[in-house]
């Protein structure tokens, strides 16, 4: 049995979350590449989410827009590319709007009560870079997150990025096949080069012989064994959600719609039966 339930929004948000919300105590936030959609990843948060029973996956979508380097085609792009050299890459239009886009992601988990310690970026190929441009320029050493994932990503707007002070040993994983023709294996190192620069002290590259640009399994593991060391499971740092008899009958329904407890709800009429069936399940009695 599942211990996390998959949301999907209108705006293409998907949220892989705890059945329980009383048992997470992480979230990470999981962006795709170009052209790309949360569709695209969903199934790697769900089989991460399985290996860590206590961390929620937030994928967003990018919003849809011109990319340059794609001759003006319109798809979902974190922001726009006119190419992958140093002088071009300095082209990213939309990456401010982006990157707070993730921070206001993260943000909603901190008011939820996760603290920023036990929170991630993590992305591939477009949504990687966008994770190293938003994991180390949070705005303050306050919310210095657990730590960043770039899988086949690189460093964007090499120029405008100002690492936050406080935030040089923030824990990176990058992740990069040898083979990869469109964002080349150089590229990793070239991004490790600059950001150590700019004081990044803490940035590790493994690299894949012969994957191309994709994810294979050995790098899916690689992901979950960073995860677990840096946010390891800790129940001191459950959040503690909303006492169901303070909810209101839309959030009442809401909440076991997300728990899966829908096919048990029917026929309930008065607001108490809401209560007492979500009550028991965080009571872990169903």
């Amino acid at each position: 049995m599942s211990s996390h339930t998959t949301k999907r929004t209108g705006s293409g948000l998907i949220e892989v979350s705890p059945k329980n919300p009383s048992t997470q105590s992480a979230a990470i936030v999981l962006s795709h590449g170009l052209g790309d959609t949360s569709e695209g990843w969903v199934d790697v948060a769900e089989h991460l989410a399985s290996k860590l029973p206590y961390v929620k996956f937030i994928l967003p979508t990018a919003p849809t827009q011109p990319v340059t380097m794609n001759g003006g085609y319109p798809m979902p792009s974190w922001y726009d590319i006119t190419g992958l050299d140093l002088r071009s890459n300095e082209q990213c239009e939309g990456i401010l709007e982006s990157r707070d886009t993730l921070r206001k992601l993260l943000a909603v988990e901190y008011e939820r009560g996760v603290p920023y310690s036990r929170m991630m970026v993590c992305g591939f190929s477009q949504g990687g870079a966008l994770s190293i441009f938003t994991g180390l320029q949070m705005p303050s050493v306050e919310q210095k997150l657990a730590g960043v994932v770039a899988m086949s990503g690189y460093l964007p707007g090499e120029k405008q990025f100002q690492l936050t002070e406080g935030l040089g040993d923030t824990p990176v994983l990058h992740c990069h096949g040898t083979a990869d023709p469109v964002v080349r294996f150089e590229l990793a190192g070239m991004s490790q080069q600059l950001l150590e620069k700019k004081g990044v002290t803490n940035y590790t590259v493994k690299h894949y012989s012969g994957m191309v640009h994709s994810a294979c399994p050995e790098e899916i593991q690689d992901v979950l064994e960073f995860i677990k060391e840096h946010i390891p499971e800790d129940e001191s740092f459950n959040i503690k959600p909303k006492d169901p008899s303070e909810m209101s009958i839309k959030e009442l329904k809401a909440a076991i719609r997300d728990a899966g407890l829908s096919s048990k709800a029917v026929g309930l009429m008065e607001k108490s039966e809401f209560v007492r069936l979500l009550q028991n399940y965080y009571d872990a009695k169903l």
